[in-house]
């Protein structure tokens, strides 16, 4: 498999449709198109925004949007479903991670929901802790919040 991760704009056309999947899938899920409280990301807000492509196929993405000075929110990630388990989620996980680092970013977070368990296992599996529901999620039946404090180099 050749993965690659690349940093691209938020309105790439890859990137679009890998949202618009997420978004088509999340509404099944959940029955309704209203399951994320709050501002959706946009070209405005949103830091670093990350495609991951396989052998020349967009595949999955994932995106940092900042909360303050030390702490950054990870919004629409999401990877196809004929390549989940494959170590894309991972990839693009950590490449996200890594960017927060050299921003100065020394904690994530981000939301999830009731109906997506396996995102929630795969959060809990790569070092996320479920949080108190924070921001617009405060209050919202069907989120879950996770938190990662990244490790600091020390020197």
């Amino acid at each position: 498999m050749g993965l690659t991760i690349e940093e691209r704009p938020w309105d790439d056309p890859d990137g679009v449709a890998l949202r618009t999947d997420q978004r088509a899938e999340l509404d099944a899920r959940y029955g309704t198109s209203f399951h994320e409280p709050g501002a959706a990301p946009s070209a405005a807000d949103v830091d670093l925004f990350l495609v991951a492509v396989v052998d020349g196929k967009a595949a999955g993405c994932g995106a940092l949007r900042r909360l303050d000075a030390t702490t950054a929110e990870i919004k629409r990630m999401y990877v196809v479903p004929e390549r989940r388990g494959t170590g894309v989620a991972t990839a693009v996980l950590r490449a996200l991670e890594s960017a927060a680092a050299e921003r100065g970013w020394t904690v994530l977070r981000l939301e999830t929901g009731t109906e997506q368990p396996d995102a929630r296992r795969f959060y809990e599996r790569e070092g996320y802790h479920e949080i108190p529901l924070f921001g617009a999620y405060v209050g919202f039946d069907l989120s879950v919040c996770y938190e990662r404090t990244l490790a600091t180099p020390t020197g």
